[in-house]
């Protein structure tokens, strides 16, 4: 029998030269993050048509009107974060799941919601092909979060909300922290919430432009 040929990875250059040109030339610290996002297989979360664009400095459609973000505005909210090993995370906006499997990478438990059911069935088979058991993904409303399951300790939200959605602040632990984008639905910024005696403390970040938080405690069309 022929010895196992370890199996070359194509991108792997590709993706170091994200990390070191993309990141941490622009001043993302957080190993664990950088870490993380030099051994995610980026490429596995977009389409064929895609695939050599995975690595650019741009967001990538990935269906039903939804994006995979750039890569540098992955790591800003991840770094924000400041997660830790033991902290449960909500996700709102799988999308194709690539955040979603960083962050399974750097905390103990995810919960993504996902508001497109044929793109929450594409991420759900890939997590599994990923060995990601350490995540969930539900389909619904994402503005409502997911109260059931909560406090959560982190919140990272991928979609632009007009305000603070509520329920997902009441969501937080004392001492938790949600990223999300705020403003309107042509350009917003990033804000880092953090929930101090029951009271929102907010610092607003870069701006961005993401796809529009849809639901009830969001924008209601498209």
């Amino acid at each position: 029998m022929a010895p196992d040929i370890p199996t070359i990875d194509p991108f792997a250059s590709q993706r170091e030269r994200m990390v070191e040109s993309q990141l941490r030339a622009r001043g993302i610290r957080d190993e664990r993050v950088l870490l993380a996002m030099s051994r995610v297989p980026r490429h596995e979360f977009v389409s064929e048509k895609y695939r050599e664009q995975a690595y650019a400095d741009y967001p990538i459609p990935i269906g039903e009107g939804q994006t995979l973000s750039q890569p540098y505005i992955v790591a800003i909210m991840l770094e924000s974060l400041a997660l830790i090993a033991t902290d449960k995370v909500l996700e709102i906006g799988t999308g194709s799941g690539y955040q979603t499997v960083l962050l399974s990478e750097l905390t103990e438990q995810v919960y993504s919601v996902e508001r497109h059911a044929p793109l929450a069935r594409v991420a759900e088979e890939l997590l599994e092909r990923l060995c990601c058991t350490n995540t969930k993904i539900i389909v619904a409303d994402g503005s409502h979060g997911l109260p059931e399951h909560a406090p959560f300790d982190a919140i990272a939200v991928s979609a632009a909300a007009p305000r603070i959605p509520q329920p997902l602040f009441e969501q937080l632990r004392e001492g938790g922290r949600m990223i999300i984008p705020v403003g309107p639905p042509t350009a917003q910024h990033l804000q880092l919430v953090r929930k101090q005696a029951g009271r929102p403390v907010i610092t607003t970040l870069d701006g961005c432009r993401f796809v529009p938080l849809i639901g009830d405690q969001g924008y209601h069309s498209e």
